[in-house]
């Protein structure tokens, strides 16, 4: 029998509420645990009409909600939600590895995010938190827009005599401005850090993909800068390599850990169409359709002889360019494209030898010199860290990385006592050191 139960959770007044959808009574129940203990005032629907029936009754902050479910999958419920109650961040949790279901919602339901069954509790965890905080810094930036528009109506009111009222009043707007800014900013940031976080879950799945999205974007960007690139363009190459694995979510493990080298038959057609896949994913996303063209055209060659369209030369986008030649070299030395590991030093070789065939001449070139700059020992303005030397409001100057290649903290944040504790206590559960990079010049 459908029922919707609410769980008591003592709470400040702005205690963000979550309603949990499953027709599962055991995944509800450890839901409710999870985020009990993490201060969430929680709800729970084993139904979509049972969750509707409470988003109808109660003020909820986000919906979390099982793909599929008997009389109405998660598609159609996240859907319904998405017309009634569009301010409510909706997030889906699907337990196997249906590509095309996953496009329904995220094109019906315009879904925040999906998740995977079964989920890490910290992952779901930095979800759900930077959905919310994401949520809270867009309702504070439309507030600080309302707040800029009315004082802009009064100051065309003041009567030029009231030199010192309008002088009071700029000083009051100028305020309103820093803090509207400091508001995009911060959401800039977020935007940013659940890019890293979502590439984080195709990485998880095999331990030789740990920290491949970063390093090859790290690279693209360089690579671009050399180039010539900025602005839209340097952000667009630098989000598809984040993104570049994000087509293969519904390969197979074994698919996974497989080089391509050795692919053959029905393993190299799945393969080879990932990079579609990738750009359907992100298509419904508006924000991402430059990064999504750019990993369509990731698998063709300069020669002509790639994929899905056979592009040549300049016909392939500059972005896709980069991307896979960054990619390569990395693949190289991680195992994935060949048998055996490249060293360094031969991955750079055989990067130079498709020179013309696989790869743009004029990229390899930029290549060659980005790994020039790098060996001559290029200096930047940081220091690397032990955690017991960390101070409140230093500044990250790179993402702050596991031993096992996942995202802890991403770059420019700025530390506090909390934050600096959370890392410690990492450490020490772990048993191994982290080096953190701070910026030298620069304070929160």
């Amino acid at each position: 029998m459908n029922k919707a139960a609410q769980v008591p959770v003592e709470a400040e007044l702005k205690q963000p509420t979550i309603l949990c959808v499953d027709d599962e009574p055991n995944i509800l129940s450890s839901l409710r645990r999870l985020f009990r203990t993490k201060g969430y005032r929680v709800l729970v629907a084993e139904s979509g009409d049972a969750g509707l029936q409470v988003l109808a009754t109660e003020t909820v902050d986000l919906v979390i909600s099982d793909m599929r479910m008997p009389e109405m999958d998660g598609a159609h419920f996240l859907e319904l939600v998405r017309g009634r109650w569009p301010d409510t961040i909706r997030i889906l949790l699907t337990g196997y590895a249906d590509v095309s279901s996953i496009i329904e919602a995220i094109n019906r339901g315009e879904i925040y995010r999906y998740i995977a069954k079964p989920w890490d509790d910290n992952d779901m965890l930095l979800v759900v938190r930077d959905a919310l905080e994401r949520k809270v810094l867009e309702n504070e930036k439309l507030r600080l827009e309302e707040l800029t528009q009315r004082q802009n109506d009064e100051l065309k009111t003041l009567n030029a005599s009231l030199e010192e009222k309008v002088r009071n009043r700029t000083v009051d707007l100028n305020k309103a401005n820093d803090a509207l800014l400091g508001a995009n900013e911060k959401l800039k940031t977020s935007f940013l850090t659940s890019i890293k976080v979502f590439s984080n879950l195709i990485e998880m799945r095999g331990g030789h993909l740990a920290g491949h999205s970063r390093r090859v974007a790290d690279l693209a960007r360089k690579i671009a800068v050399r180039m010539g690139l900025e602005g839209k363009s340097l952000q667009e190459i630098f989000i598809a390599g984040l993104m570049i694995d994000i087509g293969k979510i519904a390969f197979s493990d074994e698919m996974l850990t497989m080089p391509v080298s050795t692919m053959g038959g029905d393993n190299l057609a799945i393969f080879r169409k990932f990079p579609v896949r990738g750009e359907q994913l992100l298509m419904p996303l508006e924000d991402l359709r430059g990064a999504a063209k750019i990993l369509r055209s990731q698998l063709e060659r300069f020669d002509g002889a790639g994929f899905p369209d056979a592009l040549a030369a300049d016909a392939i986008p500059i972005g896709a360019r980069i991307l896979a030649l960054a990619s390569d070299y990395d693949s190289l030395q991680i195992g994935t494209l060949a048998q055996r590991r490249f060293r360094p030093e031969e991955a750079r070789a055989s990067i130079i030898q498709g020179s013309g065939k696989r790869y743009d001449p004029g990229v390899v070139d930029a290549f060659n010199d980005v790994l020039n700059e790098v060996e001559g020992g290029t200096t930047s303005r940081e220091v690397v860290l032990a955690t017991l030397k960390l101070q409140p409001g230093m500044v990250l100057s790179r993402d702050l990385i596991s031993r096992d290649g996942h995202l802890l903290l991403s770059a420019d944040h700025v530390l506090d006592e909390r934050l600096i504790q959370q890392i410690l206590d990492f450490e020490q559960a772990g048993s191994a050191r982290l080096s953190v990079s701070i910026h030298l010049d620069r304070r929160g």
